[in-house]
């Protein structure tokens, strides 16, 4: 049985975007432009627009729906944060699944115009928080998310696959900044190819952290259980 539709959700008037080539995403490189799609709830099914930029890395839609199969239920009632948002699929997809709101982060111009045509065309303008920053900065500035301390969060970390290698040290600082400022029952969702290793995340002993392959992405989930000592 299929979900009711999202009460943001726009009528389907909108138009389709025709496909090119194989499904985007999680592959490095030129690409061509393709529509992405919401796999499942209230939106499921509605187009996402995406130029084909290189800077941009669309998860594909094959290992989204793996990554929301896995945390299950874990987008209600959750605000999403999405540090390197792109296209916003990521985000959009867990407010489709039952997330109360977003604050997505992109630092391209180029690409924040794309998103935020995204979240207009879905008339999510309402539910998301569109920031124009470089992530790395803003984990060091928790009062930038103060607006959602009354929900647990979904946080999603899925940059360029370069950053884990060339920006180790800002990344594992990140994580561990947004880990220690998150709300009991927040969840992580942080995605990778295989050149890093998740023991680096160093979480504590209580943190079980769950991994999936669909290659070329390295998935790692893992969920705050306690506050801070």
């Amino acid at each position: 049985m299929l979900s009711k539709r999202h009460p943001n959700a726009k009528k389907k008037t909108h138009h389709r975007l025709k496909v090119a080539g194989k499904n985007v995403g999680s592959t490095p490189g030129e690409k061509t432009p393709v529509g992405l799609r919401i796999i499942g709830g209230g939106l499921r099914g509605s187009k996402l627009q995406y130029s084909g930029d290189n800077r941009v890395r669309p998860m594909k839609d094959r290992t989204r729906e793996a990554v929301f199969n896995l945390i299950s239920v874990a987008s209600k009632g959750k605000h999403v944060i999405d540090l390197f948002a792109g296209t916003g699929a990521l985000a959009i997809e867990a407010i489709s699944r039952g997330a109360v709101s977003a604050t997505l982060v992109e630092k391209h111009l180029g690409t924040m115009k794309n998103l935020r045509q995204n979240i207009d065309s879905l008339q999510l303008t309402d539910s998301c928080r569109l920031v124009q920053a470089d992530a790395f900065y803003l984990a060091k500035h928790p009062d930038e998310f103060s607006a959602a301390a009354s929900f647990s969060w979904l946080v999603f970390c899925s940059p360029p696959y370069d950053f884990f290698v060339i920006k180790q040290k800002e990344m594992l600082e990140m994580l561990q900044l947004m880990y220690q400022n998150a709300p009991v029952d927040s969840v992580f969702v942080v995605e990778s190819d295989r050149r890093f290793c998740f023991e680096q995340l160093q979480l504590p002993e209580e943190c079980d952290l769950r991994r999936r392959t669909y290659p070329p992405a390295e998935i790692g989930v893992y969920k705050k259980a306690h506050e801070n000592f």
